[in-house]
């Protein structure tokens, strides 16, 4: 397993800046969240994405791919009953496939909660075939990209919708493309009624992501959760993909959670 980072945790700092930042801390890849390089992502250029990687590459960090797809612009929506508005998102989420592969990035985490919410008046059935055709539109165009859509269950207090990793599962399935598999967060999981070692075990073979943090918003080891048994669960499943930290709580500072965070990561892996 390799470590990586989220490039939003470093917020006002340039790209140049927080990619000596993660380099000098030990991390090998850096996650990133589109609307961190673009007020509208739609703005973002091949030539944009190809210059982030240079970026990347000079530190020696490799982009693994982007996250909080649908922050920015705020409208789109996969759920909504709009197919106009569901048209347009699946447009979007094929731009952002395009950025993703010229950074040299494989995954793009599909969380997005404010995004897929349904209303209390929409079909939850209807609802979940809606957004299953809108993101295999997506699917298929990461799949000629060589990047794989990674869909994240959230916590209850950010959606009703996808609030598991069964559930979730339930949806790549229907989805029915080899390029939508699942991600799985720490914060998230916090969130299930099983236990976070059970849910990992139980989403072996959909598994292609993996967020560190914790309930309580900041880094992994800066909380109540325990990683040794979410470690030895991800080793005993075959797991060897990335280990990026995702914070929501970014004090003290940048420098300090990316330090502290791979730090803990680093003594509980050995």
């Amino acid at each position: 397993m390799r470590y990586a980072i989220c490039n939003e945790t470093y917020q006002n700092t340039s790209f140049n800046a927080m990619c000596a930042d993660a380099a000098a801390a030990g991390y090998e890849g850096i996650e990133i969240a589109p609307f961190t390089l673009a007020e509208d992502p739609r703005d973002l250029t091949l030539a944009d994405a190809i210059s982030c990687c240079t970026k990347a590459k000079n530190h020696g960090l490799e982009i693994l791919g982007l996250h909080w797809l649908l922050t920015k612009p705020s409208w789109f929506h996969i759920t909504s009953p709009d197919a106009v508005q569901r048209r347009e998102t699946a447009r979007f989420g094929r731009h952002l496939v395009r950025l993703c592969a010229a950074m040299g990035g494989k995954i793009m985490v599909w969380g997005s909660p404010k995004a897929r919410t349904t209303l209390p008046e929409w079909n939850y059935d209807e609802a979940f075939a809606r957004a299953a055709d809108a993101v295999r539109e997506v699917a298929i165009e990461a799949g000629k990209n060589g990047v794989t859509l990674a869909m994240e269950p959230l916590g209850r207090k950010e959606t009703n919708f996808l609030n598991t990793a069964e559930e979730t599962i339930r949806f790549c399935q229907l989805v029915d493309h080899p390029a939508c598999k699942l991600h799985l967060d720490v914060k998230a999981m916090s969130d299930e009624s099983k236990s976070i070692p059970d849910i990992i075990r139980a989403s072996k073979d959909w598994t292609v992501h993996f967020h560190t943090n914790d309930a309580n918003l900041r880094g992994p080891g800066q909380g109540e959760i325990q990683y040794e048994p979410i470690i030895a669960a991800l080793r005993e499943t075959g797991y060897n993909g990335w280990l990026s930290t995702e914070v929501f709580d970014y004090t003290p500072d940048a420098p300090t959670i990316a330090r502290q965070s791979i730090e803990y990561l680093k003594k509980v892996m050995a």
